[in-house]
């Protein structure tokens, strides 16, 4: 089986997770006390991808190279509308090259998009 997790270095990672878990039907795969004391979490998001989230503090201490490399992130979903709907902040849906898609940020302002499945 091939899945794919994307690392996401955020400043809090409990806000964002906790945003993810609000809006999306999440599963936590897992959860890692890390060297520095803070916390690795993973969650499946039904894009059939998981997102793994680190504190920029840890990854500035033991993976600076990559510090700031945020993608750029299109989901696609069935719920197309009923996500535009339920998300707070999103933007209008709009015509990307023949994809409807909108936008929407987490609490500290990291950028997403979602495409109509």
């Amino acid at each position: 089986m091939q899945k794919t997790r994307v690392m996401l270095y955020v400043d809090n990672v409990a806000l964002v997770v906790k945003f993810w878990r609000e809006n999306f039907e999440t599963t936590t795969v897992a959860e890692s006390l890390l060297p520095d004391g803070s916390t690795n979490v993973v969650l499946a998001v039904p894009f059939g991808v998981e997102l793994s989230f680190f504190s920029n503090e840890f990854i500035k201490k033991y993976s600076p190279e990559v510090l700031g490399n945020q993608p750029s992130i299109m989901f696609f979903s069935d719920d197309f509308e009923g996500l535009h709907d339920r998300l707070a902040g999103a933007t209008p849906i709009s015509d990307d090259n023949g994809q409807p898609a909108f936008g929407f940020s987490d609490p500290e302002g990291h950028y997403f998009a979602i495409g109509k499945a």
